[in-house]
């Protein structure tokens, strides 16, 4: 597969993504891009108050685990190192001192990055803290199928019909997206998640990323583009990102908790409630600074917007998944 436009021979969606994305010169790795904050709006971009959330849930997990020495935070897809940096700020100096920050990221480290974040092509093995993905599974490149038959794309964008799905993946398709018609096949997906997870000793780990689940599977699939902030065409040549929403119940491993971003946040202490009228005549300073601080949770939080999103927690060694959860 190539980014570079010649003619070559269609692929299953899996290795165009893959090119398209990770390849030499492609969308995500080449080093004159502006990063994913220049064509997409994540909640890391959205508001400051998505990374102090966070660093709430470090600090929660940090006390589960009964204040180790070392407390690990892996941002895997890290994108520049917004999250990472973010969080940092955030955190009290003395647990911010026993923090062990890990970007891991495809591309390369940018320059003017927080010397404390060690940046890296995987996770690290054997981490104890907080592993947690925002908008990474959603780039892991996946098959296409279309009436039990993988679908082909050329780099144009072209479709065509490839051969029947069979072994694992029909078998992901079976029991995560029954029913026939046009489907994308999770299962890469799945196996990088439970990757991730594996090299968790002990700790949590997070994935937020556009969702659905086996009761609402999207009839017509999901996989679509984005460049400079529009929505595209997903052509395969390099030069826009490539996405498609997670099957994140699929992901989920024993003991797993899903929850909406709305409910997560909540429970993090990000709320979009306006503040007092009165605190515009005593300080209206503050009154400016939490109104503005209201309108971007309420973005954080939006129905049918980022709110909307899925937050699979996943324990691994902890007493719970979530605070005021226990494990199972």
């Amino acid at each position: 597969m190539s980014t570079q436009g010649e003619c070559v021979t269609p692929a299953r969606w899996s290795g165009a993504m893959e090119a398209a994305l990770y390849g030499p010169g492609g969308f995500y790795v080449r080093p004159d891009g502006p990063g994913p904050a220049g064509h997409f709006r994540t909640s890391v971009h959205a508001s400051g108050l998505y990374a102090q959330a966070v660093a709430r849930l470090l600090l929660w997990v940090d006390a589960e685990l009964a204040h180790p020495e070392g407390l690990d935070l892996v941002d895997v897809g890290a994108g520049r190192g917004e999250l990472l940096a973010g969080v940092l700020g955030a955190l009290p100096a003395e647990v911010a001192a026993r923090v062990r920050p890990y970007a891991v990221e495809r591309a390369a480290r940018p320059e003017g990055i927080d010397p404390r974040i060690r940046w890296v092509a995987a996770p690290p093995e054997r981490t104890t803290g907080l592993l947690f993905a925002n908008e990474w599974l959603d780039n892991v490149p996946l098959d296409v199928a279309e009436d039990g038959r993988y679908v082909l794309v050329s780099p144009d964008g072209t479709e065509s019909a490839g051969g029947p799905v069979d072994g694992p993946d029909r078998a992901w398709l079976e029991r995560w997206w029954p029913g026939g018609g046009r489907a994308e096949i999770g299962r890469a997906r799945d196996e990088a998640w439970a990757a991730a997870v594996a090299s968790v000793e002990r700790g949590l780990a997070v994935a937020v990323d556009y969702a659905h689940t086996r009761e609402a599977r999207p009839p017509y699939g999901t996989l679509t583009g984005f460049r400079g902030g529009r929505e595209v065409a997903p052509v395969p040549d390099g030069s826009c990102d490539v996405t498609a929403h997670v099957a994140l119940d699929s992901c989920a491993g024993p003991g797993a908790v899903l929850l909406t971003q709305r409910e997560a946040l909540a429970a993090l202490g990000v709320s979009g409630a306006r503040p007092p009228l009165t605190l515009a005549s005593t300080d209206p300073a503050a009154y400016v600074r939490a109104l503005a601080a209201a309108g971007e949770a309420a973005e954080l939080t939006a129905r049918g917007g980022l709110g909307d999103f899925g937050w699979l927690c996943q324990p691994v060694r902890l007493p719970a998944a979530w605070p005021g959860t226990t494990a199972v």
